[in-house]
């Protein structure tokens, strides 16, 4: 297997809280990596430090063999990251159309931007069907079918995903997590934070167990989705 991505060592502090503590994580092109833990453990924070939405001193990030620790933002996308981030954060007066196409703002191709669109509107036909609606007006699931479709417009290799079931119907969730089980068969590499541990180590291959900040547990999903510790403390 291909490492694609592999953080070492990263340490974060908001004032004086420590939300993340030397934690060290490795990611393989073409899984799908689930991050679980309870409110407040760092998950967020992971996925904030990887797409830098949050900077940090200590610690180091590799993506594609490249250290790419102290790149800006905007690098990180043009070199293959694109973060959907919890709670949607859809552009609710612009149309879904117009949401997609700024998602595609790194690239210049107008016929490759065209045929990605029609190709998100194949994986999300609803968003199809209302093109022309303003984001704001979809439902909660369609606005994060919106939100994953436009981080995917980007093209990136790797897809850092936050809480996408949060505050959805359980028909919506399971279509949601059917859709980014079969990314991997289109050569994106997923790593999706969720509280729906359940969901989330169904679809993945393999999980980290984040739990005051500290990496506890590590392994393959089945098995993590066995194991007593993570039944008791996540699984009910």
């Amino acid at each position: 297997m291909t490492k694609l991505l592999e953080i070492t060592n990263l340490s974060i502090k908001y004032g004086g809280i420590q939300a993340l503590k030397n934690i060290n994580l490795t990611i393989n092109t073409g899984e799908v990596v689930t991050l679980i833990g309870s409110n407040g453990a760092g998950k967020t924070t992971t996925l904030k430090a990887v797409s830098k939405l949050i900077n940090f001193r200590n610690g180091k990030i590799h993506y594609n063999g490249q250290d790419i620790t102290n790149y800006p933002a905007y690098k990180i996308v043009r070199n293959g990251i694109a973060h959907c981030p919890e709670g949607r954060r859809v552009l609710s007066q612009q149309t879904v159309l117009d949401n997609l196409k700024l998602g595609a703002y790194i690239r210049s191709s107008q016929p490759g931007i065209k045929s990605d669109i029609n190709r998100q509107f194949a994986i999300f036909p609803r968003l199809a069907e209302r093109r022309n609606q303003l984001a704001g007006t979809l439902s909660g699931g369609e606005q994060q079918m919106l939100a994953i479709a436009r981080a995917l417009m980007s093209k990136p290799e790797l897809l850092l995903l936050d809480e996408p079931s949060l505050g959805l119907a359980p028909a919506i969730v399971r279509e949601i997590f059917t859709i980014i089980q079969d990314l991997r068969s289109t050569g994106v590499t997923v790593l999706l934070v969720e509280q729906n541990a359940n969901l989330a180590l169904q679809i993945a291959d393999r999980g980290y167990v984040l739990e005051a900040g500290y990496i506890t547990l590590t392994g393959k999903a089945c098995e993590l989705l066995n194991d007593q510790r993570v039944r008791k403390a996540y699984l009910g």
